[in-house]
C-alpha cells in the first residue's frame, strides 16, 4: 500500500491546486474514493493479466472516463488545458488512469466536480455522497465501506 501520508501531500493537493480545486473537503473526498476503492494497492480489478473493468486507484471505468471527455471537459476547454498539462505521450489517456497518478487523481476530482450537490465535511456523510455519486446504485459499494477505509488507514480526515 502507498504511503496515505505522502499520497495527499504529493499527488492528492498539488493536484487539485493545479487544477484550482483545492478545498480540504474535496481532498479528503479524492483521498477516502481511494481508498475504499484499491485501499491505494490495486491498479486493476481483473487478475487475468487485462486491464479492467475499472482502472487504477480510483478504479474509473473507462465508460466513465469517455463519458467525463465527452459530456463535460469538451465544453470546458480552461478544464481541459489543466488535464492536457498533466498527461503524458504514452500510453492512451485511459491507461493513464493506472499509471499517472496526478491525472487518474485529476479525473477523480472532475467526476465529482460534475456533481452538483457540495461536498459534505465529514467523512460520514462523504461517504453517502461518494456511494451517490461514484460508487452508484448499481455498485457493490456501501457507505460503511467507505467509513472502515479511512479506519484501517488509521485516519481521520485532514
Amino acid at each position: 500500500m502507498l504511503n496515505v501520508t505522502d499520497f495527499r501531500l504529493h499527488v492528492i493537493r498539488p493536484t487539485l491546486h493545479h487544477l484550482g480545486l483545492w478545498k480540504p473537503k474535496a481532498e479528503d473526498l479524492v483521498l477516502g474514493t481511494a481508498l475504499v476503492e484499491s485501499h491505494l494497492h490495486a491498479l486493476d480489478q481483473s487478475s487475468d493479466g487485462h486491464l479492467g473493468p475499472a482502472y487504477g486507484l480510483y478504479q474509473m471505468e473507462p465508460r466513465t472516463h469517455a463519458d467525463i471527455w465527452a459530456n463535460y471537459l469538451a465544453y470546458r476547454p480552461d478544464r481541459q488545458t489543466k488535464l492536457y498539462e498533466l498527461l503524458a505521450e504514452w500510453p492512451e489517456k485511459v491507461v493513464q488512469l493506472v499509471t499517472n497518478l496526478a491525472y487518474a487523481t485529476a479525473m477523480c476530482r472532475i467526476h465529482y466536480l460534475r456533481v452538483r450537490a457540495p461536498i459534505p465535511n465529514s467523512p460520514e456523510r462523504q461517504a453517502h455522497y461518494w456511494k451517490a455519486h461514484y460508487n452508484t446504485a448499481k455498485g457493490k459499494g456501501d457507505p460503511a465501506d467507505y467509513i472502515r477505509a479511512w479506519e484501517l488507514v488509521g485516519l481521520d480526515s485532514a
